[in-house]
């Protein structure tokens, strides 16, 4: 889905003059640091959207002919610098008008409501006035409130293009009730309880070999059996990674690679079981599993759940995965597996640079 950021211009772009009217090209000035602030942002992931009042536009005391030629040239000196908008929303209004296009109101911004392929919830709405703040929680989309006691475009970019990965989900049926959260860009102690001594144990070699935080609370029906806890824990946990991808830009994407960027196997040994993961964060769920326990359970954790789990996780996360492992002790292979998984996963989530690592422009 497309991110979009909402610009506001004047006093955000460009500096506002005493007037408030840029009418002439000795008022017009670029703001400083928007221009790379911008560029990282683009390189984020984001498209640009202007949207502005104007108060008397149009009209004896703000001539339109006035205000188009400073805003060719600010158009022209961002698309210069490749930061091309992909639509100019100005309103004439004044403020007495009342007018539902005019900001904080959203009529100019109802056709990206209704468009499914925009994410607002990921989206944000950058201006210098309490009013574009307004736009934003009417937008449902994150605000940013430039200038003094605020924010300069310096930090304005570290929050879009450096923002931690992050993702907290409840999930809560009549079976379970999940709390997972998961930080991707911090190494923590895992935490995880089930009331599955073992399982807990498996989730927590997933944070710690994944490299990642990770934080998960479950209560279950365990008076019936363990199937809807493994099940639900695996779901909440893959839509936590999920969310905390994002658009998936910058990651490595593949569980391991060689140099040509094709997939190749990640090898854990565990004694003398030997599990091989291939993965892939492609946003399409698939799994294939080659094994077989020599045991039906491990710790009170049935050992058919375990492909069961990294089905479902696959199903949640949109994970293609290839899991095969082999050996005599069913501890050591249930356990070689949940830690490959967890190395193939610290790969794939590491990220370096903008670029999204697909043709097809979306993971």
């Amino acid at each position: 889905m497309t991110r979009i950021a909402f610009l506001d211009r004047d006093g955000v772009l460009i500096e506002e003059p005493a007037d408030f009217q840029i009418d002439s090209y000795a008022k017009f000035r670029l703001v400083e640091g928007v221009i790379p602030a911008l560029l990282r942002i683009r390189d984020a992931g984001y498209q640009f959207v202007m949207v502005s009042n104007q108060d008397g536009l149009g009209t004896a005391s703000f001539p339109r002919d006035a205000f188009e030629g400073p805003q060719a040239l600010l158009l022209q000196i961002l698309a210069s610098q490749g930061i091309v908008l992909r639509e100019v929303l100005i309103d004439p209004h004044f403020e007495h008008d009342n007018a539902p296009t005019r900001k904080p109101g959203i009529g100019m911004l109802l056709h990206y409501l209704r468009d499914r392929d925009i994410d607002l919830a990921a989206s944000v709405v950058i201006g210098d006035r309490e009013t574009d703040m307004q736009l934003a929680s009417n937008l449902g989309c994150r605000g940013l409130r430039f200038g003094p006691g605020h924010h300069d475009w310096a930090q304005i970019a570290h929050l879009l293009a450096d923002a931690p990965r992050t993702a907290r989900v409840q999930r809560t049926t009549r079976e379970t009730d999940i709390r997972v959260s998961v930080d991707l860009d911090r190494v923590g102690d895992p935490q995880a309880h089930t009331g599955i001594g073992f399982f807990d144990h498996m989730l927590e070699q997933i944070g710690k070999h994944g490299g990642f935080a990770l934080e998960l609370r479950c209560a279950g029906d365990l008076h019936i059996d363990e199937h809807h806890t493994v099940e639900d824990c695996a779901l909440a946990l893959g839509e936590a990674l999920r969310r905390a991808l994002g658009d998936k830009r910058g990651i490595a994407r593949y569980g391991q690679a060689d140099a040509d960027g094709e997939r190749v196997e990640l090898r854990l040994p565990m004694d003398e079981a030997l599990a091989s993961v291939a993965l892939d964060l492609s946003g399409r769920a698939y799994f294939v599993f080659d094994g077989v326990f020599p045991r039906q359970q491990v710790g009170g954790l049935a050992t058919e759940l375990v492909p069961h789990f990294f089905r479902s996780l696959c199903d949640a996360a949109g994970l293609n995965l290839h899991l095969s492992v082999r050996g005599d002790n069913a501890h050591h292979m249930v356990e070689a597996c949940f830690k490959a998984v967890a190395r193939a996963l610290r790969v794939a989530i590491a990220r370096s640079g903008s670029e999204l690592p697909s043709t097809k422009g979306q993971l």
